[in-house]
This record gives C-alpha cells, sequence and structure tokens, in this order.
C-alpha cells in the first residue's frame, strides 16, 4: 500500500468517517519503558489516533486500541490506511524490545505480538477491516519472518479465533500449573500459517490476525485463589460448556489472592455483560465464593470513535 494522500484527500474521508479500529494486545506489561517505547512508535502519525490502553500485570498484557480512516479508490475499494503502517511500526518496535523466551504471565499466549484485531466503526465495513487485516498478515508474515494465523472475516472460511488457538495449544499452561512461560510449542509448527515461515522464532512466536464485529471484553474477579473453581465456572457460563450463547471464558489466576473470569461476549447487544455477571454470581455461590462487579477492559464503539474524532480534532 504505497500511497500517498493529499491532505485534501485525507479530510475528505476522514469527514466520511470511514474508520477502522484495531485492538492490539502484545505480551508484556511490566516493562514500563518496553511500553513506552512501543506507544510511542504508535504515536508517529498523527492521523492514528491511540484512543485506550489497557495494562494488566498479573496477565502481563497490555491492549492498544488504535483508530483511523480508510481512503477508497473510484471504484470504492479500499486502498490506504494510516493505521497499516502505524501498527507496522509498534510490531517492531514490540519485536525488537520483547523475547517472548523471558515472558511470564496468568494469561495465555502464543506470541510477542499476540494478537491483532480489527473492528469497522462508523460507516467502514467488515470487507474494509478483512482487508486491512491480510494486509497487515502478509506484512508481518515477509517482513518479521512470524508465522500467522488468520481468523474470522480475515480467513478464507471464517475460521474462530478459539478454534486455531486450540490446535496450537494456547489454553494449556506450562508453568506451576496455571501461568505462561516461554515458548510452549515445537518450532516447527504442524499447522501451516497463512503467512509467514512455518519455522517458529522462540523469541517472537505466533501472530493470530482477524476481522470481526464489535466484541466485549469483560472481566469478572472472583475473590478466592482457587483456579479449579474459576475454570469449572468459566466453563459452564461459556457456549462451549453449555451456558451462554455467544460468550467465550477463562479462569484464570490473577494477583496473588484472586482469580478471574475473563470473558469475550460475541454479540454484546444480544448478551451483555450484565447476563454474564449474574451467571457468574449464581454459580460463584454455588461453590461458596464471592464475585465482584465485573470491569470492561475497553470502552464501548460509541465512545471510542468520540474519543476518536474529538483528539483528531485537537491534533
Amino acid at each position: 500500500m504505497d500511497f500517498n494522500p493529499s491532505f485534501k484527500d485525507k479530510k475528505k474521508t476522514r469527514d466520511q468517517s470511514s474508520l477502522l479500529c484495531c485492538k492490539l494486545f502484545i505480551s508484556e506489561a511490566r516493562n514500563h519503558d518496553v511500553l513506552d517505547a512501543i506507544e510511542q512508535a504508535g504515536r508517529l502519525d498523527p492521523e492514528t489516533i491511540i484512543v485506550n490502553k489497557f495494562e494488566d500485570g498479573a496477565y502481563n498484557r497490555v491492549r492498544f486500541t488504535l483508530v483511523s480512516y480508510v481512503m477508497h479508490d473510484i471504484t470504492d475499494s479500499p486502498i490506504y490506511s494510516p493505521l497499516h503502517q502505524t501498527i507496522l511500526a509498534m510490531v517492531e518496535a514490540a519485536f525488537g524490545a520483547i523475547n517472548l523466551e523471558m515472558h511470564c504471565g496468568a494469561h495465555p499466549r502464543l506470541g510477542t505480538v499476540d494478537d491483532i484485531l480489527f473492528h469497522p466503526l462508523a460507516r467502514a465495513s467488515l470487507d474494509e477491516a478483512a482487508w486491512l487485516a491480510k494486509a497487515v498478515a502478509t506484512d508481518i508474515g515477509n517482513k518479521f519472518q512470524v508465522p500467522v494465523y488468520l481468523y474470522a472475516a480475515a480467513h478464507p472460511t471464517g475460521k474462530a479465533l478459539d478454534t486455531i488457538r486450540r490446535e496450537l495449544g494456547y489454553y494449556r499452561p506450562n508453568f506451576l500449573g496455571n501461568q505462561w512461560a516461554g515458548w510452549t510449542m515445537p518450532e516447527m509448527l504442524s499447522e501451516k500459517p497463512d503467512e509467514g515461515p512455518t519455522m517458529v522464532s522462540r523469541a517472537r512466536g505466533i501472530t493470530m490476525i482477524g476481522a470481526r464485529p464489535w466484541i466485549t471484553l469483560y472481566n469478572i474477579p472472583i475473590l478466592s485463589t482457587d483456579v479449579s473453581a474459576a475454570r469449572r465456572i468459566a466453563r459452564m457460563v461459556s457456549a462451549r460448556g453449555g451456558g451462554l450463547p455467544t460468550v467465550q471464558t477463562l479462569g484464570l489466576v490473577h494477583g496473588e489472592d484472586s482469580t478471574e473470569i475473563a470473558c469475550m461476549l460475541l454479540e454484546p447487544n444480544q448478551i451483555g455483560a450484565d447476563r454474564v455477571q449474574t451467571r457468574v454470581e449464581m454459580l460463584a455461590a454455588k461453590e461458596g465464593l464471592d464475585v465482584e462487579r465485573g470491569y470492561f477492559t475497553d470502552s464501548s464503539p460509541e465512545i471510542i470513535l468520540e474519543k476518536y474524532m474529538n483528539l483528531v480534532s485537537a491534533n
């Protein structure tokens, strides 16, 4: 995408509100010099806006939420977004500063740059989000020689993220029974990636890249260190365990004195956080466990859009 639109063209497209949002998940949250370097790389282009950053020290994981516009050609096909080069700059900073072999945390991960998810905002379409996801995947696979697996709308058959992760052993802790440390798989992949080599760098691991409609991430603290109980509750809440449709969950250690149900709500307008909270509280009560009110790890798309417009106007 070697395209350099004029300011006039950029202004016109931005006013049309054809916007994409990217959630960039990186396996680091404890080294703030590293996080600052990655964030600085994300601020080099003022037309890409970092609207949120969520750090979790226990999980040793950070998520940046970025927004920018999409430009189209005369056939209305997407041809350019500032997000593309911004994401690559942040990925390069992460790969240059983080060694996955030295990483340890309570959240599963397969790579230094673990997951990159694109959402359409405002007038943008899911096809545009998938277009950018595939373009970024090609560059990460080729430039950084990192295996990339595509999922959801970016995958040729729409393969689900959790299906690919399950095939790759993402959900199996490999350290102290409940945490993840270092590289967790053979260096030669049995499942061929969509982009990049089949040989894995132990320092960089694998990157997942997808595009899908908006999802909500909602975590519910359990006031207990019994991770087995948390996992039982998580499974009974999830669609996979016969619980709530379109809800995916993980029961994880979170700090020294608590666990947590990490929830991914795939259709938050159908099954939202309140319903998940109620189900967790009911199941936890049967285990004799107390539950705190859950929290969202990101803003709603409406608030993200408002933040973007305010920040880009200030710039």
